[in-house]
Formats: C-alpha cells, structure tokens, sequence
C-alpha cells in the first residue's frame, strides 16, 4: 500500500493537495481533496454597519469580487426592504456580466486552454499562458483584449476594475454616462465575435479529445444553478436543482435556500461539503458553475448562445455529466455575457439618472444570490434596529463544487491508476 499526494495545486485560488491511496496491487483505495485554507470570513463582518460590508466581501476573491459586492448589497436590500429602480437593477447586471466576460476569459484561455492548445505531452513547464502565446499567439491576444474589455465595463459602472464599490442599498451610486456606453459598445461586435471564435476553437479540441472527455471525471451528481422563465440567467431570480438522471427539478427562491441546502462538515477539509437538503448527504451532492447551469436550464436568453446551447446538448447529453464539458459550457456562456452587454447598453434606460430608492438601515434578514463566474454565491445577513449586521452566512461557489470536484478525481484516478 501507497499513497500518491499532489501538492501544491496550481491554477487555483488558494491553498489543497489531493492525497490518493492505493493498494498493493496500485489501484486506488481512497481518494480525498484536502482544502487547507482556512474559512470563516463570515465573522469579518459580524458587528460592522451592513451598508459597509458591500465593500468589505469583495476581498474575500480577487477574481470573483464583482459577484461578492453584488451579493452582499442584493442581501442588504432584502433585509431592509429596498426596491431599487430598474435602472439601477440593469447598472448591476451590466457590471456583472464584465466580470463574467474578465473571468470566464481568464479561466479558460489562461487555464484550461494551455493543457488542450499544447497537449498534454507538452512540457509542463511551458504548460501555461505563455506557452498558449507562443503556439496561438491571435488567440491569445484576443483573449488578453477581452479580459481588458470585461474590466473597463467593471470599473466604468463599479467605480473600480477590481473591488468595485457603486452597489449601495437601495440602488447605484454613480451614473452611466452616454459618453462611456457609447466608447464601451465601438468595441462589442468584436467581442461577440471572438466569442464566437473561441467556441469554434473549442469545438475543434472536443473533437481531438472527445474520447478522453467523455471519460476522465465522468460522475451523476445533481446540478444547481439560476434561472429567469427558465432560462439561463447570470444575476439571478430563481434556483433549480436538476437531479442526475435530469428527470427531477426543484424550483426555489434565493430566501428558500435553507430549507433546500445542508451543509455537511468532513474531517480532511475546511471546507463543509454542502447537498441538497431534499435528497439528504451525500445522494443529494451537486454540481455549480457553466456545467450546471447548462444543464439546468430550459435555453439561453441570447440567441447565439442558444445555438451553441442545443450542439452542446447533441454533444454531452442532457444532463451533461462529462467533468471536461465545463469549457465549453463555459464558452457558451462568455458568448451569452457578451450579446447580453450588447443588451444592456442598447437599451436607453441603462444611463438614467433614477438610480437610488430611499432606504433606511433597520432590523432584517436577507438573502442575495448571483451567478459567480465558478457558480452561484450565496450572501446572508440578519440586522438589528441599527442595521448592524449581528448574523452572516457566505457559500462561495468553490464551496458547493469542491464534494463532488472530489467524487470526479477519484473517478479520474480509477482511469489513471487501472
């Protein structure tokens, strides 16, 4: 008997290993992903007025940062009973979706792309972006521009590329000039274009690696994700669980998720490992991100990523189950950010100047969820009579992913190992 431990783990954000076991004969016995970073940021909050903490969670991720901000303040507005204008709700909306444009880009072409572009029998020293440069190097550059695309809309409508901090209770803190949409949108055909591209390169590597997708990191597992009518929706309005076999859905509001989300604790991990409270654990483990919320919905809101949609599903099934599908899921969905941005800034409404309800702070409990761009966050807080936040609970969207990230690897070592 031996063990084999993968450490550090490398193009994450944080801290793991993965510790496999095998028998005498090398076949593995056990399999466990071990998340040492430590949590609890829900307590960094506790005790602070909650129009501040908006501006605190978003140094929870530096990737993920836009989502955190527009969590936070979509539970602040719930607790005290904000209705924000409908400007001000497409404001959020469109700053979210640049930093699903900045994210999903970086994730795909910076980190997923290189093992596909280069092979898997490339050098692992050159494994890596600027190996992804010197081999495709139009490829790159594009997706270099649509990183920096993404970031101007977060900070032209978030006030900052990073940690944006215009989402207050009861609306938006800053006006969308004319001048910036109309500088934003010389740019958007382009960019819906190399969306397009990116999913023809896609498409291409699913064909040169088809076999080893739909075998490495196979498993049933249930999916979550946010719909809007039914279909795909980056902001959020309803949760559906989609069961395994995709015969079974449950549709809830983001005030519900208690009585749909458990959260199970382990020994070998900080991280507690949630499921889905109607199936009971470890049955009811899900998956979150592009996979999931593919799977969950009925079509895209955009027509372009529609289409895309439906060839996945010729493709993978429905539901998907394939771990590697993720990429192209994920493309589908920088394709769908970028026609919807067009969306927004087409529409006149997004540089009114009616941004702000009145609200004042008081005691509440709310519950703010979006489409993270690793999958959907949960932000919840309970105020007192002063708006101080005395409660806080997060499920970050790694959170949900990392039990059934570990059913995959052990799937994908029994490939390896056999």
């Amino acid at each position: 008997m031996g063990k084999v431990t993968i450490e550090p783990l490398t193009r994450l954000e944080g801290h793991g290993k993965v510790t496999i076991t095998l028998d005498d004969s090398g076949k593995p016995t056990d399999v466990k992903l071990n998340i040492t970073a430590l949590r609890g940021f829900e307590q960094f909050v506790v005790g602070r007025p909650a129009e501040e903490v908006p501006r605190i969670v978003p140094r929870i991720c530096g990737i993920c940062q836009t989502a955190h901000h527009l969590a936070s303040v979509k539970a602040v507005d719930a607790a005290w009973g904000a209705q924000i204008p409908i400007a001000a709700e497409k404001l959020r909306e469109l700053m979210h979706l640049g930093n699903m444009i900045h994210s999903h880009a970086l994730h795909f072409y910076y980190l997923a792309a290189p093992d596909f572009v280069l092979g898997p029998d490339a050098d692992p020293a050159v494994r890596n972006i600027i190996g992804v440069i010197g081999a495709a190097p139009e490829v790159a550059k594009k997706a270099i521009a649509m990183r920096r695309f993404g970031q101007t809309i977060v900070e032209a409508v978030g006030g900052r590329p990073i940690h944006p901090v215009t989402g207050i209770p009861g609306g938006q803190a800053k006006v969308f000039t004319e001048e910036k949409r109309d500088e934003i949108l010389t740019e958007m055909d382009a960019m819906i274009e190399f969306g397009q591209e990116g999913l023809a390169i896609m498409k291409s590597l699913n064909e040169k690696y088809l076999d080893t997708i739909k075998t490495l990191g196979v498993i049933d597992t249930w999916y979550l994700g946010l719909v809007k009518d039914g279909k795909h929706n980056f902001y959020g309005d309803t949760l559906r669980f989609m069961s395994p076999d995709g015969k079974e859905t449950m549709d809830f509001k983001p005030s519900e998720y208690t009585d749909y989300l458990g959260e199970h604790t382990v020994d070998h991990s900080y991280v507690k490992y949630p499921y889905n409270k109607k199936v009971g654990y470890p049955d009811g483990l899900y998956r979150v991100g592009p996979l999931a919320m593919i799977n969950v919905c009925d079509s895209m809101a955009t027509p372009l990523a529609e289409e895309a949609r439906k060839e996945f599903v010729e493709t993978f099934g429905k539901p998907a189950n394939q771990s590697l599908a993720y990429n192209q899921a994920r493309l589908i969905e920088l394709l769908s950010a970028c026609e919807r941005t067009k969306q927004l800034l087409e529409d006149p409404e997004i540089t009114s100047t009616d941004i702000k309800a009145e609200v004042q702070p008081k005691a509440g409990n709310g519950v703010g969820v979006v489409y993270a761009p690793r999958g959907t966050l949960f932000h919840n807080y309970e105020t007192d009579d002063n708006g101080i936040v005395v409660k806080a609970n997060m499920i970050v969207a790694t959170t949900h992913n990392v039990p059934t990230m570990e059913k995959a690897i052990q799937q994908a070592a029994s490939v390896v190992f056999k």
